[in-house]
């Protein structure tokens, strides 16, 4: 009974469903991070990171003679990877295959199989060595330049990325398959990678378009030609795309008018061997006609030729058109770039990443090997300058030096002696004992001397690199222009334009354009130079027609091939290129935002925002009606569907009510409903992803919440108006910077009398505002004429108020036509809506 119990208390009860979750969860996040996925660093996945390593490890190097494949199958099984040998041998014979592979990893010697789809001869069989640019991929990896972690015994360990000197993500590219997401990143040039980082490094501001312009598209191993550029673009530009390879195929003109058909090229992964066979299927059941003979007629010369006879009365180029549509001589290529990124906390990961990202990762991780091999290297260095120094003053008290070392009985009494006198360390006093006498000569010790001030130069110029950021990213520029003309080499696959694809932005100029948004929402587009500049004394330019109530509360000048967001009091972000926005006459009224936007119901634009580049260092200040701000940065948006995408995740209740771009490091400045307001510095709330909720930026009391937010300028004053028609302006300088998150300060004396605070906004002197009341009267104010007051104060009556209405809406007025002169002047005052009590 005893022992029956005892078995009872080990039953620990589980809930099967939570058990398999949490188990499938394990096993998914395993397959993403530990097989299937590249790393962004060094676009490895770890076996092939573990191959390269254990090849390095045994001195299997291109210097060396090759090696059974075996053994290092063999010692990547014992030392890093306990999985099926097969996987090990199928990967590393891949990285040795030049079909596969842009540049080859793994120079193997042996039979690694063919395009055919033939299989390699066993791992006794094979031999293999490192490639010369695989040296670059684990260059200075003795140099602390990367991590290492424990392998799965914890009897050894192996790194955790490889230095990878060259790009090899985008160079080499990388498909995988994990659970519940994939990747297929296609190879590129060396050369063209290599210019776009560099460029990048030289122009940060540089948009993903114009490294297309450098990257001109994926390199295939195996050639062939991509037939169009739209999917090339949208691929780059929000890492997944589609893009249309095909053979590179040839006619030739025979004897007795009769024609052939000549394939050279293949497109990427396609088999050769089952292409014949599929053609030779599709000619046996008459899906193609016009083919007398098929054959292949490749050799050692020329990897591949494919000769299709063509009948003397059937046309050449209908049969290859045939070919390209019935079967893989043109094979579409998905991209997916996916790969794993390591997280501020060390973890990883998947994310899909575009061309731009992959490029920024990899700049930043080779900064990060350059630091740590120059503090690697200014470490070995000062510890040689701390030995020198020893022997510089051993050779300076010479004769007491070998007073001491005689005088001593033993070398360890010698060496506490010689510490004490000269108050040298215990490293140096163990190079004293250990020096030669032929050390003592008088060339010896001019070398020295000379060694010493070399080591110190050596010393300042590391601590100088550490120091500059800059001096590490022209290293990185110069390494890799070293690389590119080691192993650069022209392109393989050619880049056409598909006939029936038109880039519609190709079709339409670039120029500056004016955009306008008014208070009830309508939108359009005029050329800039409809704003002309004019002579003192014109009357000014009436920029459009308007329902009489309505005014335009948003106008900016901005390229027609910029992109425009808008962002709702839902959360949601849309965009649209300025050119979609329909040009309109001056005196038009435009178009109802909703016609352009898939906007719901309930759905109100609240910010409108040009982006002419999506660009690091830029960000989105965002702020919701229960005092939450979000900070993201601009690239999180860089691919926003046509339905809209969620800027940011809202409680309950809750609603987005500003945003504004920022450089991150500006100054915000709330304002609430009941007179509270609050003056952070931006950098006080970290950059957060895309779909998160924010940070608390000001504590809000019962029944209050925000009504604004602004980013602090110069020549500005706070404008606050309550709902019964009271303001004032107040200096900004009146309001400290504070920590986020805190009560604030009060802006505004509420009272019965002023109401709650409806409206808020940074004017200059030259502005002019609109106040709209709850009973749709509209009054314009010149923002000179109202008084700069304390933050405290109640403020003065801006509009006459009757019981029951209320001030709703303030809005800042934009000045659409240059006015200048008494009579402009007069103009503006006879067009001013009358003002009402």
């Amino acid at each position: 009974m005893e022992d029956t119990n005892e078995i009872k208390q080990r039953i620990i009860p589980v809930d099967i469903e939570t058990e398999m979750k949490k188990s499938f969860i394990e096993y998914a996040m395993s397959v993403i991070i530990d097989r299937a996925l590249p790393d962004v660093r060094d676009g490895l996945k770890p076996v092939h990171r573990r191959i390269l390593y254990s090849m390095l490890t045994q001195g299997f190097t291109p210097d060396k003679p090759y090696r059974k494949c075996a053994t290092t199958v063999g010692d990547v099984l014992g030392r890093f990877h306990p999985h099926g040998d097969a996987a090990v041998y199928e990967s590393m014979v891949r990285m040795a295959q030049s079909w596969s592979l842009r540049h080859t990893l793994v120079d193997g010697h042996g039979n690694f199989g063919s395009i055919d789809g033939d299989s390699p001869a066993a791992y006794r069989y094979t031999e293999a060595r490192l490639s010369k640019i695989s040296m670059e991929m684990v260059s200075d990896i003795n140099k602390d330049t990367v991590d290492f972690k424990p392998n799965f015994d914890e009897h050894d360990m192996e790194p955790v990325v490889l230095p990878s000197r060259f790009p090899n993500l985008l160079v080499n590219g990388s498909t995988g398959i994990a659970v519940g997401m994939a990747t297929n990143i296609p190879p590129h040039n060396l050369v063209e990678v290599i210019d776009g980082i560099i460029k990048v490094i030289d122009e940060p501001s540089i948009t993903t378009e114009e490294i297309n312009k450098i990257i001109k598209g994926p390199d295939f191993p195996t050639g062939a030609t991509i037939v169009g550029r739209l999917g090339i673009k949208e691929a780059y530009r929000t890492g997944r795309g589609r893009v249309v390879v095909r053979s590179e195929a040839a006619i030739e003109q025979l004897e007795n008018n009769k024609q052939r058909i000549i394939v050279t090229e293949l497109p990427y992964q396609v088999n050769k061997a089952r292409l014949i066979e599929k053609i030779a299927e599709l000619v046996k059941d008459k899906k193609i006609e016009g083919i007398s003979d098929l054959r292949d007629e490749s050799g050692r010369k020329e990897p591949v030729r494919i000769v299709v006879e063509v009948k003397r009365d059937a046309n050449a180029n209908v049969v290859l058109n045939q070919l390209y549509k019935n079967t893989q001589l043109q094979e579409s290529f998905s991209i997916n770039m996916v790969a794993l990124v390591q997280t501020e906390d060390k973890k990883y990961e998947a994310r899909t990443i575009n061309l731009r990202q992959a490029i920024d990762y990899y700049i930043k991780h080779q900064e990060e090997i350059i630091a740590r091999r120059t503090r690697f290297e200014l470490d070995k260095a000062e510890a040689r300058a701390h030995i020198l120094e020893g022997l510089r003053i051993a050779i300076d008290n010479l004769d007491e030096v070998i007073r001491i070392i005689r005088g001593s009985k033993t070398e360890t009494i010698a060496k506490e002696s010689l510490m004490e006198r000269f108050s040298l360390s215990d490293k140096q006093s163990q190079a004293i004992v250990d020096m030669r006498l032929g050390r003592l000569t008088g060339l010896e010790r001019e070398k020295l001397e000379s060694e010493y001030r070399e080591i110190l130069e050596k010393i300042r110029h590391l601590k100088e690199i550490l120091a500059n950021q800059y001096m590490i990213l022209n290293i990185i520029k110069e390494e890799l222009e070293v690389i590119k003309g080691k192993f650069g080499d022209d392109r393989r696959t050619k880049i056409i334009s598909d006939q029936g694809e038109i880039d519609l932005e190709d079709l339409i100029e670039e120029e500056e354009s004016v955009i306008t948004l008014t208070h009830f929402g309508y939108i359009k587009r005029l050329p800039a130079d409809t704003y002309k500049s004019q002579k003192r004394g014109g009357k000014g330019i009436t920029a459009l027609s308007t329902r009489e109530e309505d005014f335009v509360e948003k106008l900016f000048v901005t390229s027609t091939h910029d992109f425009i967001m808008f962002f709702t009091n839902k959360g949601r972000v849309y965009r649209l290129k300025a050119y979609e926005i329909p040009e309109s006459g001056r005196q038009a009224k435009g178009m109802a935002i909703v016609n352009l936007l898939q906007l719901n119901a309930d759905e109100k634009i609240t910010t409108v925002i040009p982006v002419s580049k999506y660009t690091e260092g830029l960000y989105l200040m965002m702020a919701t009606k229960n005092g939450l701000v979000k900070k993201t940065d601009l690239m999180e948006y860089d691919s926003i569907r046509k339905g809209g995408l969620a800027a940011v995740s809202l409680r309950e209740n809750d609603e987005l009510i500003e945003v504004r771009l920022t450089d991150g490091t500006s100054d915000i400045i709330l304002v609430t409903r009941n007179g509270m307001s609050i003056r952070f510095n931006e950098t006080d709330a970290r950059a957060i992803g895309r779909v998160s909720m924010g940070v608390k930026g000001i504590e809000l009391r019962k029944d209050d919440y925000l009504i604004g937010m602004e980013v602090c300028t110069q020549n500005v004053n706070l404008l606050v108006v309550t709902e019964n028609g009271f303001g004032k302006r107040t200096e900004l300088d009146e309001y400290k910077i504070q920590s986020r998150g805190g009560k604030g300060v009060r802006t505004y004396k509420v009272t019965e009398k002023t109401g709650k605070i409806s409206g808020m906004k940074l004017v200059s002197e030259e502005d002019d505002i609109m106040l709209i009341s709850s009973d749709g009267i509209i009054i314009r104010l010149k923002v000179k004429e109202i008084n700069v007051l304390g933050r405290a104060t109640q403020g003065v009556t801006l509009m006459r108020m009757d019981d029951g209405i209320k001030v709703v809406t303030v809005a800042r007025i934009v000045n659409e036509g240059e006015l200048e002169g008494e009579e402009a002047e007069e103009a503006e005052e006879a067009e001013e809506p009358a003002e009402s009590n």
